[in-house]
Parts: structure tokens; C-alpha cells; sequence
């Protein structure tokens, strides 16, 4: 007995100093074309990122705080480049006395808007969405919330930039719903797309047809520090007028922080990805699992990975912009020389990046996966269990 806390000491030790200094295990497919760097690498926790092009140049907002929970210090850095290189920092927002967070980017009427999520106390619990809005990405309104109450914006989407759509998760998790608009600001309630599993973070694409295909986080028990068993992705469709949805849900990952968009007539993703076995510590959304920000195809009844980006610990929240047939990618990550565990991303400084991806490449990976006869999902959900 005497033996047993010395042993426990250093069982932990060891098993600390693994987790801060193996090295990072992340997979970029070699056949894909892809370049990154670092954009922002200022010692702070930067994160939940977006991206937009606009009037011939990129705009970066992205957060910034002392770590990965709530922070009254925590700001949203809004930036501007011509190249994705060189970035000019035009403004900040905040909230007075909270966390604000998951910055979205759309241009409605020729204006430029930002939604975010306001956040009280230390856990990310979003309660409301705020947005602002410039003529000319420097001079912005003050933050101002949205109705109806309670819903939590992600991106907006539209097909002929008359009538808006954007997917919006309930405050409380266990729900989601599809919302329009014309003005970017008086939005209304088209449909819930699913209710139940802590349903939150939900992301939309338009299928060729006119289809509407959904990803949404089920997270089983909401907040769970170690996943959960029953933790997956949504995996939904609905015909116009995006009434009724058609559900199914795939476990090849968790979908945090989803990016979906559109390229030869297939919807790809951009979110977090957890690789590696599951077990009682490393469920589905578990803090203690290694996480990726990667590119997966997205169909109405699967989820493919096909590539991780550099990255580790605590990361993903991407923003995308498709310009012909290349793809900027703006997202964040903790030290990508190493392969923390989330929790200790968590606390770490994190760097926001951005990767240029020759989009023909990646097509070209989601004809193999499809030409595998769905292999790389299946074989996916049978190795964990699903």
C-alpha cells in the first residue's frame, strides 16, 4: 500500500506528458492539393472563425479570449486582406460583462453582416443571437438582437438572393428549426428540422434539385465532459418548401461546428472530426478524445471523411469561401506540432489558419469514397459501433 500513491503519481505523470508532447497523428490526404498557415498567432485562444469574400477581399472574424470557456474578456476581431495573408484588423466587438462567440457571415441587400451568440458565465451556454451590420465592412451598428428570442443563428444560406434561409438551434439544445427572411432581420419560422438528443449546432446546403440537406450535433446528453454513447450527426433533407424533413443520423463523427458548402453539384464539410477508438473515456464529443478540423463529403443518408486539415486539440469552426475551383478555408487549432487531447486545447493558445485547397482534388477524393461503394463511412460506423 505504501507503494500505491508514488505508482498513481507517476501512472498520471506519464500519462500527462504523453498527452502534452506526442506528436501530431492528423492525416492530409497526399493526393489532395492544399496549402496552409498561420494567420493569426498571437499567444491568445483564438477560435470559431468565419470567412467571407466581398467587394474583391476576404474578411476574417474570428474570437478571441483567454481559453475555450466563457470570458468576459472574450472579443470578436473583425479582418480584411486582399491575399488571406496580410490581414488589417478594422474593428472589435463585445458584449458588456460576457462571452460572445460563433460569428457568422452574410451579405443580404448589398450590406455586410455579422450574427454572434452572446454568452453569460464561465460554460458555453449561448442564450440569444446579436448581429451588426456595415455598408462598408469598417464602420459597423452596434449589436443588436434578433427575434424570435431563444434561437441560436448559424449561417445563412439563399439560392437567388431574394429569400434568406438560416438554420438556428434552441438555447436550451434539443431542437432545431429553419428560418427566413428578406432583410436579414426579421426572420420567421419555416419548419423545425428535428427536436430531441441535445440537437444544437446546425448547418445547411442546397442540393442541386432545390433540396435542403441539414447537418446537426446530436450530442445525447448535452455538455457531457466525456461524450456520450449515443452521440452522432443528423443527417436531414426536405423538398421545397422545406416543411417536412427527412431524418437519418451517422456516427462516423460528431459534427461540430459544420461549414457546409457547394461544389460540382456535391456538398462537402468542413467541421470537427474525432479520430481514434471510443471507449468509456473517449465517447462521441469527449473532452479527453484527440479532435481534427477536416473535410468531409456530406449525402442525404451518409457522412464521409475524406481528409483532415493540420491540426489538434482544440480546433475547427471553420469559415469557407469557393472561388472557382479553389477553396479558402479560415479555422482553428492549438500547436498542430502536437496532438493534445481537447481538454487541454482547451487552455492552451490556439492560432487561427487558413488552407487553400484545389477543389478539383477534392472532388476527385469524393468519387474514390463513393466509388468504394460507401466503404470509408461504413466501415467507419462498424469499427465504432454504430
Amino acid at each position: 500500500m505504501a507503494l500505491m500513491l508514488p505508482l498513481l503519481v507517476a501512472w498520471w505523470t506519464l500519462g500527462l506528458l504523453y498527452w502534452l508532447y506526442r506528436s501530431n497523428r492528423s492525416t492530409v490526404d497526399p493526393t489532395m492539393k492544399i496549402e496552409t498557415w498561420a494567420a493569426v498567432n498571437d499567444g491568445l485562444h483564438n477560435s470559431n472563425t468565419d470567412l467571407i469574400f466581398w467587394r474583391e477581399a476576404f474578411y476574417l472574424v474570428h474570437a478571441a479570449s483567454p481559453y475555450h470557456l466563457g470570458s468576459k474578456q472574450c472579443r470578436l476581431v473583425l479582418r480584411r486582406s486582399a491575399d488571406a495573408r496580410q490581414w488589417q484588423t478594422l474593428t472589435e466587438f463585445q458584449m458588456p460583462d460576457q462571452d460572445i462567440r460563433d460569428p457568422k457571415f452574410a451579405v443580404i441587400g448589398g450590406q455586410l453582416f455579422l450574427y454572434a451568440l452572446p454568452n453569460r458565465g464561465l460554460k458555453a451556454v449561448p442564450y440569444a443571437t446579436v448581429y451588426s451590420v456595415s455598408d462598408d465592412g469598417e464602420t459597423w451598428t452596434r449589436l443588436a438582437p434578433l427575434e424570435p428570442k431563444g434561437w441560436l443563428f448559424w449561417r445563412p444560406k439563399t439560392r437567388d438572393g431574394i429569400r434568406w434561409y438560416v438554420p438556428a438551434y434552441w438555447h436550451e439544445h434539443g431542437a432545431s428549426a429553419l428560418l427566413t427572411s428578406t432583410d436579414g432581420v426579421a426572420w420567421t419560422e419555416v419548419s423545425r428540422i428535428y427536436t430531441g438528443e441535445a440537437n444544437d449546432e446546425t448547418d445547411i446546403a442546397f442540393l442541386p434539385d432545390g433540396r435542403l440537406l441539414a447537418t446537426a450535433r446530436l450530442e445525447g446528453r448535452a455538455d457531457s465532459p466525456f461524450g456520450d454513447r449515443d452521440a452522432a450527426t443528423l443527417l436531414a433533407v426536405a423538398a421545397p418548401p422545406y416543411r417536412e424533413w427527412q431524418c437519418t443520423k451517422t456516427r462516423v463523427t460528431r459534427l461540430d461546428g459544420p461549414a457546409l458548402f457547394n461544389y460540382g453539384g456535391r456538398i462537402f464539410a468542413v467541421a470537427r472530426y474525432q479520430p481514434g477508438r471510443r471507449g468509456l473515456l473517449t465517447r462521441l464529443g469527449s473532452s479527453m478524445s484527440r479532435k481534427r478540423t477536416s473535410l468531409f463529403l456530406v449525402e442525404p443518408e451518409r457522412l464521409t471523411h475524406l481528409s483532415d486539415l493540420p491540426s489538434a486539440g482544440d480546433t475547427s469552426y471553420a469559415g469557407v469561401v469557393v472561388r472557382g475551383d479553389e477553396l479558402m478555408v479560415s479555422y482553428y487549432s492549438s500547436d498542430i506540432d502536437r496532438d493534445y487531447p481537447w481538454v487541454v486545447g482547451m487552455f492552451a493558445r490556439s492560432e487561427i489558419r487558413m488552407a487553400r485547397v484545389d477543389l478539383q482534388t477534392l472532388q476527385v477524393l469524393a468519387e474514390r469514397a463513393i466509388g468504394d461503394g460507401n466503404g470509408r463511412s461504413l466501415s467507419a460506423e462498424r469499427r465504432y459501433g454504430a
